[in-house]
């Protein structure tokens, strides 16, 4: 588990972090978004002991990482942006160059490595310099060092960055086959990816933590911001007779009118899948069909940029 209690960071007048405060439970995907200079790398930088905050602390597994950073370390495993890899040597000899500076038993590196290789797929790159591989399975090297040895938890800040499509949906593969072991935090710029792979979500803006829950509570935060499109054959003043007798309707825009059609949007602080009913059944009982129907609901990017003022 992580606690990160009041956790602040300056660069002279600069405010990166901002008393910020959070908790990662064991066992989970959290998926850490915020739009760039919000202070997602920075705090990252500081969880993993790369850097020092100004003020605050950072407890990982109960040790704090200023106090205790050997034994904070031990229980995290990081992939920065950019690996820091050593583009002359090959796989297996970064590999194990990582495992002893993690203080891996020399009995246990050659088979710690192995089975990190098998885990990531790299054991036919193993040979291969660093600085011959693609960009993909430099990511899978980094991933697979920030692995060795094993740690609860895994930090990972923008992985799939300048990947291909295919590169991105493996390294998601590798995050869900990660989690079922390890808690992982996930920073990154598209929210599907979070969306989709992540059990918990935490936006920072401005160094401060604006919204945390599952993509489903986050969503909540949109209630009553849902609306319902629809198209129906008929005149305007026939189906503005029908909408004046059904309740729920907050605001009506009408997107396309013509003389025997009407394309529109409610909006509804009500249920959407009642009004929907309502509406069908009004309309078809007058004779006048709907010929398309659909909820707009409010996605994980007009949460982010309302939450976040906008930036990207």
């Amino acid at each position: 588990m992580i606690e990160v209690k009041h956790l602040t960071k300056k660069y002279g007048t600069h405010l990166a972090v901002d008393d910020l405060s959070f908790t990662i439970e064991k066992g989970r995907i959290y998926g850490f978004l915020g739009p760039n200079g919000a202070g997602k790398s920075t705090t990252m930088n500081i969880m993993t002991g790369y850097i020092g905050a100004t003020s605050g602390e950072v407890i990982i597994n109960e040790h704090n990482i200023l106090e205790e950073p050997e034994k904070a370390k031990k229980c995290i495993g990081y992939l920065p942006e950019i690996p820091p890899l050593y583009l002359d040597m090959t796989v297996s000899e970064y590999l194990h160059f990582v495992a002893e500076l993690k203080k891996i038993p020399k009995t246990d590196r050659d088979s710690q490595v192995l089975k990190v290789m098998k885990l990531i797929k790299l054991v036919n790159m193993k040979d291969r310099l660093i600085k011959n591989l693609s960009k993909g399975y430099r990511q899978r090297t980094g991933l697979a060092a920030a692995i060795l040895g094993f740690p609860d938890i895994i930090i990972l800040d923008e992985p799939t960055v300048g990947l291909d499509p295919k590169q991105i949906i493996e390294i998601r593969e590798l995050i869900r086959t990660l989690a079922k072991d390890h808690t992982v935090i996930l920073s990154s710029h598209i929210l599907a990816e979070v969306q989709e792979i992540c059990d918990d979500i935490l936006i920072i803006s401005k160094g401060k933590l604006v919204a945390e829950g599952s993509p489903e509570q986050l969503e909540d935060l949109t209630h009553g911001k849902e609306s319902v499109e629809l198209t129906i054959q008929a005149d305007q003043v026939s189906v503005k007779q029908i909408l004046s007798d059904i309740s729920g309707i907050d605001d009506i825009s009408w997107l396309n009118i013509n003389e025997n059609s009407c394309h529109i949007q409610i909006n509804t602080s009500n249920d959407t899948q009642e009004l929907c009913a309502d509406l069908s059944l009004a309309f078809a009982q007058q004779k006048m069909p709907v010929t398309q129907m659909f909820v707009n609901k409010a996605t994980l990017e007009d949460i982010f940029l309302e939450l976040t003022g906008g930036e990207k």
